[in-house]
């Protein structure tokens, strides 16, 4: 009986059973098979500062992070980290204690809810969500609690009533993220106030990823929620080099929290990748240490793009719902009409697309749970070169025509 099992049972551990393919491999492969230009998935097209990418070979060559880097992350990174968080928001971190060096932010996401939350355990997120939240509260064996975002006034916004009658006895844990993918949405002072307050209040921890925060567009800030009052024991930051310096390959992530969470995480990490990334981590440190006007030139680069994608996809006839941060727009298909937005089927758009106008796109209803608020939007990366978001608004304008 070769490939055979003895038992009935699915191969698939049960908590894992509704999570197949992730959309992103099927529109990319979707991209290949059709010639698309691809703004399904979120990965730039060109790599970030010559002079980081030098570091990462300097690094090589001279031997550091070639063998397995300290547990923690090589202590230039977590230093360059903490050096960050206080020149930027006057967070002041320990290096040594307070920081933790992980294989991307998905493995701190991983990492953070296989460390905090146990069976039973209700964890609230704002829907639409990042895929690996989901399966991530799965695996600690949590239940997940959407709270959705909802369309207002050319933003998804959220209903803080909604959000504190998401909270019960058995709510362990917030996770957060400002800003937001994939709605572009940035959390305000107010509703962050909001947020800390119920935090406080129900004594909830709180893991925030915060791995946009160098893409925040107009008069909009990025306001890490552990500088509100009573968060700063409480919340478990998470950043990322991967969006900041388009070195998304190099998986280089960190968290930064108090001794205690940060204990508690490495416990989970530890166990999934140990280390990684060796190298890169040093010339992430070097990254980190860029002037101010690195970061402002990438935002505002970022913020053409935006306008560039946004205008086009007006001007083809989707209803743009134009981000105040990250580096994705979403919009909403039914104003092309029932026939060419397959009645509102986000799916179904996003298939028919590459033939039709031979680009790529997400549907956002795969990061809902109520996939019926999220079946008409769908949501276009523009962190790629302006010649290619140029080339794709003119193939989009062939469903206006």
């Amino acid at each position: 009986m070769t490939g055979m099992t003895s038992s009935a049972r699915p191969l698939l551990n049960r908590r894992l059973a509704e999570f197949g393919t992730t959309i992103f491999a099927e529109m990319s492969a979707l991209a290949l098979s059709t010639g698309s230009i691809n703004l399904g998935q979120g990965f730039p097209d060109t790599d970030g500062p010559e002079e980081v990418r030098e570091a990462a070979v300097r690094a090589l060559r001279e031997g550091r992070g070639n063998q397995y880097p300290p547990g923690p992350g090589v202590p230039e990174l977590r230093t360059a980290i903490a050096a960050h968080q206080e020149r930027r928001y006057g967070l002041i971190h320990d290096p040594d204690t307070e920081v933790l060096v992980t294989a991307g932010a998905t493995e701190a996401i991983a990492a953070a809810l296989l460390a905090l939350v146990e069976p039973g355990d209700e964890v609230v997120a704002f829907e639409p969500y990042y895929d690996s939240y989901a399966a991530c509260i799965a695996m600690a064996g949590g239940t997940r609690v959407p709270v959705t975002l909802r369309p207002h006034e050319g933003s998804f916004r959220l209903d803080l009533d909604e959000l504190r009658a998401a909270v019960t006895d058995r709510t362990r844990l917030l996770l957060i993220n400002t800003p937001h993918n994939p709605t572009g949405t940035v959390l305000t002072r107010e509703e962050l106030t909001a947020i800390a307050e119920l935090a406080v209040e129900r004594d909830l921890l709180v893991v925030t990823d915060e791995v946009y925060e160098h893409l925040v567009f107009d008069a909009a800030e990025h306001l890490p929620l552990a500088t509100f009052p009573g968060m700063r024991e409480r919340t478990v930051t998470i950043g990322s080099a991967g969006k900041t310096f388009s070195f998304t390959g190099w998986k280089v992530g960190w968290i930064t929290a108090t001794p205690a969470l940060v204990s508690a995480v490495r416990s989970a990490k530890q166990y999934l990748t140990y280390v990684s990334s060796g190298p890169f981590q040093y010339a992430v440190a070097e990254a980190l240490a860029l002037p101010d006007s690195y970061f402002a030139a990438f935002r505002e680069d970022m913020l053409a793009k935006r306008d560039l994608l946004s205008a086009g996809l007006t001007e083809a006839g989707f209803k743009v719902f134009r981000p105040a941060g990250t580096y994705f727009v979403t919009t909403d298909i039914r104003p092309l009409g029932a026939a060419l937005s397959k009645e509102g089927d986000g799916f179904a758009f996003c298939r028919a697309l590459p033939e039709r106008a031979g680009v790529v796109a997400i549907p956002n209803a795969v990061f809902y749970d109520h996939r019926e608020a999220g079946a008409p939007f769908v949501r276009f990366a523009f962190c790629k070169r302006t010649a290619v978001l140029e080339e794709a608004v003119q193939r989009l304008k062939a469903l206006a025509g």
